[in-house]
């Protein structure tokens, strides 16, 4: 395996600060500096220096960080190599990803996990996926499933292997009895002048939400925050606002709000990715989660209807 210390690097890098890296890491600071100071002892030259209250990464840290994705890649290769020499799979294999995610993906996959091949362990772990990204990169997890935004990973990134797994789609959420519930045909752009409900800012839901109104033409009247499904509903219901859902999300049935499947273009989806550290992809447990992640999709989000009015 490739040294730990190559692992903190990069982790500093990610998060810019020593103090950030530490906490993503779960470990002290000076854990973390003290580390550094051993791998650039090793290598010989410095690899930070002060900046103010943070560090700067030197040119030869930057060399080094480039040599420890080739590093990472060729050891997730060998890994997946020997996984496949085993007629039994053993160990443990770590699934991470955001709430949905984790209550309708994840567990099927960890059962069929779990009955094909009994002597492997497998845990998930509920993250947003900024986390899961460090999840993967301190080697935490080993599949992670996310919704892509503006603030992941560029496709080029090669510390992961990102791979689009499914798009689901986001209905509108109104009171029962809503105006908009009577029309045939409904649109994003038709619930413009409403209050809406979104996440806290900083969310991936505020940001997904926030993207959709404005590919629509309009910025949404926030009236209310609520990161839950539950809470949002249950304030569409007393007629606080509307909200975006996507459609693998789960409300409870004896809520009195109506779950409208929009039309028009663009298409309002997110995009649930795959995410393995680069050459993982392979290995053949990590090969069976994905396939069995994208059944369960499959039977829980049914191909749309054409619209007519669309052709």
């Amino acid at each position: 395996m490739i040294d730990s210390r190559l692992r903190i690097l990069q982790m500093v890098a990610e998060h810019g600060t020593v103090t950030a890296a530490a906490q993503a890491l779960h470990y002290t600071p000076s854990a973390v500096s003290y580390q550094l100071r051993q791998l650039a002892a090793d290598v010989g030259t410095d690899l930070a220096v002060h900046q103010g209250r943070g560090i700067r990464l030197t040119h030869a840290a930057r060399i080094l960080l480039r040599h420890a994705e080739l590093l990472q890649e060729q050891w997730e290769l060998a890994r997946a190599e020997l996984a496949t020499l085993d007629t039994e799979p053993t160990g443990q294999v770590t699934l991470c990803g955001f709430s949905t995610a984790a209550s309708r993906l994840l567990p099927p996959a960890a059962a069929a996990l779990r009955d094909a091949h009994p002597h492997l362990r497998v845990r998930i772990i509920e993250a947003e996926p900024d986390r899961c990204f460090d999840l993967l990169l301190s080697d935490e997890a080993d599949l992670a499933l996310l919704v892509a935004t503006a603030d992941s990973p560029p496709m080029t990134d090669r510390r992961f292997d990102q791979q689009p797994l499914l798009d689901d789609p986001l209905d509108l959420v109104v009171p029962q009895g809503h105006p908009l519930t009577r029309r045939q045909r409904v649109t994003l752009a038709d619930a413009a002048r409403e209050p809406w409900i979104l996440g806290n800012p900083g969310t991936t839901y505020h940001q997904l939400v926030l993207a959709a109104c404005m590919s629509a033409g309009f910025t949404p009247h926030i009236a209310h925050y609520a990161d839950e499904w539950g809470t949002g509903t249950a304030l569409v219901a007393h007629g606080f606002g509307v909200i975006l859902v996507p459609r693998l999300a789960q409300l409870s049935e004896e809520s009195p709000v109506v779950r409208l499947p929009l039309r028009g273009e663009p298409a309002l989806v997110r995009r649930i990715m795959a995410v393995t550290r680069l050459g993982a992809r392979e290995n053949p447990a990590l090969t069976h989660a994905v396939e069995t992640i994208a059944a369960a999709a499959a039977q829980l989000l049914p191909k749309r209807r054409p619209d007519p009015a669309e052709s």
